[in-house]
């Protein structure tokens, strides 16, 4: 077949992302709150202007998703908690809490059935700017591997997540890759650039905005399987 290898984003992609983070969020300050008492959050451009003053601070925080929030989470506790041990105690409880509700994530419909048939024919590969581990859900037995931005210190639409998946293995060029996500730059911009075949996951009928070709895509999982099989008649 003309493509050896497809590789897929999570957030947004799989899942929809935002309720769970919300609920994630919401349930950890609530156990924070019991914890320690009240704590004064602000408004989301407060809590954005937190992270970005964090990063500037320390940049590798942009890709280190996982010590940005305990770093915010210090930020908040450090005037309530004076004992150090305590209050590391306390993050790294809290911390334990969100990611574990960060992956009460509901599939969209499809997802297991068409990743299920494509493992048949192909490598499958994660590449994720977040920290979801899909190795923590039965789908997981159908990839060869998963990559985030903690595994290669940096971002997509940077290099770094697509050329460790195709530096994988030794057989396979980027032409034989195909990438599949929602985030038009992030995904779609990300893998065009090294010459794979973006395919772009649009289940909320977004507009194409780039300046660059607009990729094939699908809006329902149920028709992946459909579409990968056309691209490999081309």
């Amino acid at each position: 077949m003309k493509y050896k290898l497809i590789t897929f984003d999570l957030d947004d992609t799989f899942w929809d992302i935002a309720p769970v983070i919300i609920k994630a969020e919401r349930d950890t300050r609530e156990w924070l709150r019991q914890k320690v008492g009240n704590i004064e959050w602000g408004s989301m451009s407060d809590f954005m202007g937190i992270r970005e003053d964090l990063i500037k601070t320390m940049p590798s925080l942009e890709w280190d998703i996982g010590l940005l929030r305990k770093e915010i989470y210090k930020q908040k506790l450090k005037d309530i908690i004076s004992d150090e041990a305590e209050r590391n105690e306390i993050i790294n409880t809290a911390y334990s809490m969100f990611l574990e509700k960060r992956h009460q994530v509901v599939f969209y419909d499809g997802v297991y059935d068409a990743i299920k048939d494509l493992s048949k024919n192909y490598h499958l590969g994660i590449l994720t700017n977040g920290n979801a581990d899909i190795f923590k859900y039965k789908i997981g037995k159908y990839f060869d591997f998963s990559l985030s931005s903690f595994d290669v210190k940096d971002n997509k639409p940077n290099k770094p997540h697509f050329v460790s998946a195709k530096n994988k293995y030794n057989d396979i060029s980027f032409q034989e890759i195909i990438h599949i996500g929602d985030h038009q730059v992030n995904d779609v911009f990300g893998a065009h650039e090294l010459g794979m075949k973006a395919v772009w996951f649009n289940n909320r009928n977004k507009e194409w905005e780039q300046s660059f070709g607009k990729p094939d895509e699908f809006a329902y999982w149920k028709d992946c399987i459909k579409l990968i099989e056309e691209l490999n008649e081309r």
